[in-house]
């Protein structure tokens, strides 16, 4: 349904894609499309507090060319950065299940083998996190490969830098910009946009992988 201070707006009410530069070193997965943010914009984060919050970060780190972004077409571009979510479409209560990220899963798979630059992931929540693990863990075993992954060795801790095995991306966990943790002081400015500074150092190899 829509929300009354947008009735004269048509709703994108689709799977929504990801989108940022495709050569990026910074690959950002958040959670789902909010039901009057990317659901009705078509473009991740765009449309609603918390992606407000977010591009504010990304803008003033240099990964965003504005601010804020109000529709998929305003002129926003992303450099050396790729959004993306765990649900490509908006679900009931703004948190889906189990089952719909797993029918989402083959597009991240897809996603992971066309980003080659890749050096650094930023998981913005628990579940963005837990969505990259396993997938990842389904890759390697797809690969035959070793699985070293393993949720319990991984806590999720804001800013923490997990490493996870020769070639991989380092995995950066984060607090997601919802409003609900933003306006509790739960998650800061501050506090992300120290995220986003060191996922651009350990993109760039000047900052090593200890805890901040």
């Amino acid at each position: 349904m829509k929300r009354r201070a947008y009735r004269h707006q048509q709703y994108w009410g689709k799977p929504v894609p990801p989108f940022g530069d495709p050569a990026a070193r910074v690959l950002i997965v958040g959670l789902a499309p909010g039901a009057h943010g990317a659901n009705r914009t078509g473009r991740m984060f765009t449309g609603d507090k918390s992606g407000d919050f977010l591009y504010g970060v990304l803008h003033k780190t240099g990964f965003a060319t504005q601010a804020v972004s109000h529709w998929r077409e305003d002129g926003l571009e992303l450099r050396d950065a790729w959004i993306t979510a765990s649900a490509r479409c908006a679900p009931p209560d703004n948190k889906p299940t189990t089952e719909e990220i797993k029918a989402c899963r083959g597009f991240f798979v897809r996603e992971l083998g066309l980003l080659t630059n890749v050096r650094v992931v930023v998981a913005l929540g628990r579940i963005a996190f837990d969505n990259y693990l396993a997938t990842l863990r389904g890759l390697a075993t797809l690969r035959g490969e070793g699985v070293e992954l393993k949720a319990s060795e991984l806590p999720f801790e804001h800013g923490r830098v997990h490493e996870l095995g020769a070639g991989r991306p380092k995995l950066i966990s984060s607090y997601h910009p919802s409003q609900q943790n933003t306006s509790t002081g739960r998650l800061t400015e501050p506090m992300l946009r120290a995220v986003f500074e060191r996922a651009r150092g350990l993109a760039d190899g000047s900052v090593g992988f200890a805890r901040p």
